[in-house]
């Protein structure tokens, strides 16, 4: 079982910075629906679905998944950043090109879009090179570390695709429209898909007492996935009516959410906590989504899975890794010795269990909002996205909040939950192996 080096985990502020802005941008999601209504969710090249397409891609995801592979790569793959002094412009680049395209998107502003072109491609870029060298050079765990390698590579080819294309709108060059299938095929299979099987390969055994999947089997599922796509993507620039692309992303994400959907089917019934039912949900909308996208229903598939099912997976990994990050930087400021709560305590299972009922009924709503598209419909599920979020929001800073309190008051802090099967609880003990 993969143990986490703590001594190694970086700064609390580098990954917390993404982590936390992850939720501001769910809210403006919920924003974004409630002011344009059904027009968001009935045909896929309006400018308020392109927007609001990205609003959950670059702004909830992207920002979920940077600051988890922050803070992953060096306590769980042994694997040490290059530049860490560097991510606060890395964060602003992201988050400042993620605003303007959705701008850009939204009023088709050509400044906005070109500029936005250039900083995200940037940003990506800007990750590899902080992150990508450390893999190379890390020992163990070969296959954690190609999947995470492969997800890289594929995140900064979406990045570049991607900027291709704000250009195209901003009126530079004549890129054709079927690379828009391709930017989308690498960017949910290829960085999102393959970032979450590798990741999941470590924190569904250590958070949710699962198993793991073969290693021959996991490795041919990657490697599977590696080659059809870029020979998928090629067949579908030249052929765009083609149905390849589309199926191979069906098949590869909908192969992700069946196997971990099974790998949770034994665990007993004590440890289905509110984070194996967020993935539970999660990841059967992922198979409804492949089902879907299979089908050619292509706005029913974002939905699902870019709406419902990949928000999901992510929201709840940060209701365990923003306390998990704050519980090491307090360990780490207190004085040796010093009682410190559990992570538990920063952020309890009630808490957890009701943001989970939050976001399952916001996800209802945006299902029928796309099933049924009615403006007020389509401006409910938006209000109860906004509402979702900000509670969201509201739990991530409680916790750290918490956390700053045992900072001032450290003699009388509680001492930590003893028998947490999720998180390590002794703060002399440098790597502790989960269940």
């Amino acid at each position: 079982m993969t143990k986490l080096r703590l001594e190694q985990a970086p700064a609390a502020t580098l990954p917390l910075r993404f982590l936390l802005a992850m939720p501001c941008w769910g809210i403006v999601g919920g924003a974004l629906l409630m002011l344009d209504g059904d027009a968001a969710l009935r045909v896929r090249w309006h400018p308020a679905t392109l927007a609001l397409v990205h609003v959950w891609t670059l702004g909830v995801l992207g920002n979920a998944m940077i600051g988890s592979v922050l803070q992953f790569l060096p306590a769980a793959a042994g694997a040490p950043l290059r530049g860490a002094r560097h991510a606060p412009w890395l964060h602003g680049a992201w988050n400042l090109g993620a605003l303007l395209l959705v701008i850009g998107l939204h009023r088709g502003d050509r400044i906005a879009l070109a500029t936005a072109g250039v900083l995200l491609p940037l940003a990506l870029l800007g990750l590899g090179a902080m992150t990508l060298p450390g893999l190379l050079k890390a020992a163990g765990e070969r296959l954690l570390r190609v999947g995470l390698g492969t997800a890289l590579g594929y995140g900064i080819a979406t990045a570049l695709a991607g900027g291709l294309l704000a250009w195209r709108l901003a009126g530079y060059g004549r890129w054709p429209l079927a690379l828009v299938d391709v930017h989308a095929a690498f960017g949910v299979l290829g960085w999102m898909i393959a970032l979450l099987a590798a990741v999941a390969r470590v924190v569904m055994p250590m958070f949710q007492g699962t198993g793991r999947v073969a290693t021959p089997v996991q490795a041919g599922w990657l490697a599977a996935a590696t080659v059809a796509l870029p020979l998928a993507a090629a067949w579908h620039l030249h052929r765009p009516d083609g149905v390849a692309l589309p199926w191979v992303v069906a098949s590869g994400g909908g192969a992700f959410a069946l196997a971990a959907l099974a790998l949770q089917w034994p665990v007993p019934g004590e440890r289905r906590h509110a984070l194996y039912r967020h993935w539970r949900l999660g990841l059967a909308a992922l198979v409804a989504a492949a089902v879907a996208l299979a089908g050619g229903a292509g706005m029913l598939a974002g939905a699902l899975g870019l709406g419902i099912g990949m928000p999901l997976l992510v929201a709840s990994m940060t209701l365990e890794i923003v306390p998990f990050v704050a519980w090491i930087d307090l360990r780490r400021r207190v004085p040796r010795g010093t009682r410190i709560p559990g992570v538990q305590r920063l952020l309890d299972e009630r808490q957890k269990q009701a943001l989970l009922a939050v976001h399952g009924t916001a996800a209802v709503w945006l299902l029928a909002a796309v099933l049924w598209p009615q403006p007020w419909l389509a401006r409910l599920a938006g209000a109860a996205q906004l509402v979702a979020w900000l509670l969201h929001a509201r739990a991530l800073a409680g916790s750290l909040r918490t956390a700053r309190g045992c900072l001032r008051r450290p003699n009388r802090t509680a001492a930590p939950v003893a028998g947490d099967h999720r998180v390590p609880v002794d703060a002399a003990q440098p790597e502790t192996p989960h269940a």
